[in-house]
């Protein structure tokens, strides 16, 4: 099947900020989600980064209103062991062919990473019009999704790397933005100290970018 673009409207639309998440620390994943959830963020990414980075998934998964994802996907097996954990999405840092092929075969939707009108054309051939702008800063942030809005118009994005509590809004601010991702709002040494309470205010604040001034 092609990428359900229903689904990943609803997890995408659901607030402005996916928080992308680094986390070893099994115990603090409901913590964490619980936290995340309750600020207004109900979507994870759980990055596949560390070692413990699956079960995090299995635990989360468990908290009430919260859809839980996979990132750095890269092959078939971390798709396969993205569904087992109980992940309702998955993210992927780049959009190789082999990888949007075998997604396919899969009912949990795929975000594909790409940094060029090339390789976003090329994804959209394959059926993929939810896309990640990525590294977004790098490649050419807002100004880049800007210039792709007119000659793209079919395709909505979710930049990623190098996205702040500074320069959201001027990304949430395009119209063909749904969401960004962005680690800021669950920062290592917060969590690692336990201050969940923290972490919510945190994402309290996310949650409301896109309310006007």
């Amino acid at each position: 099947m092609a990428q359900n673009i229903a689904k990943l409207d609803e997890i995408m639309g659901a607030a402005p900020v996916i928080p992308v998440i680094i986390l070893d620390d099994v115990e603090a994943a409901i913590p964490l989600a619980e936290a995340l959830v309750a600020g207004g963020l109900p979507a994870l990414e759980v990055t596949l980064r560390t070692p413990n980075a699956l079960k995090v998934v299995e635990k989360m998964a468990t908290v009430e209103g919260a859809f839980v994802g996979t990132g750095t996907v890269r092959t078939k097996a971390d798709i396969e062991k993205s569904i087992e954990a109980g992940a309702q999405f998955m993210v992927s840092p780049g959009a190789p062919r082999q990888l949007l092929e075998d997604a396919k075969s899969f009912d949990v939707p795929l975000l594909p990473g790409i940094s060029t009108a090339t390789e976003a054309m090329a994804a959209a051939e394959m059926g993929y019009q939810r896309l990640k702008l990525f590294p977004a800063e790098a490649v050419g942030g807002a100004k880049l999704l800007k210039s792709f809005a007119s000659p793209l118009p079919d395709l909505k994005f979710c930049p990623t790397g190098g996205v702040s509590v500074q320069n959201a809004r001027e990304y949430l601010a395009l119209p063909n933005v749904i969401c960004v991702g962005g680690s800021w709002v669950v920062p290592g040494d917060v969590i690692e100290a336990g201050d969940f309470d923290h972490i919510r205010n945190l994402a309290a604040t996310a949650a409301r970018l896109t309310e006007t001034a």
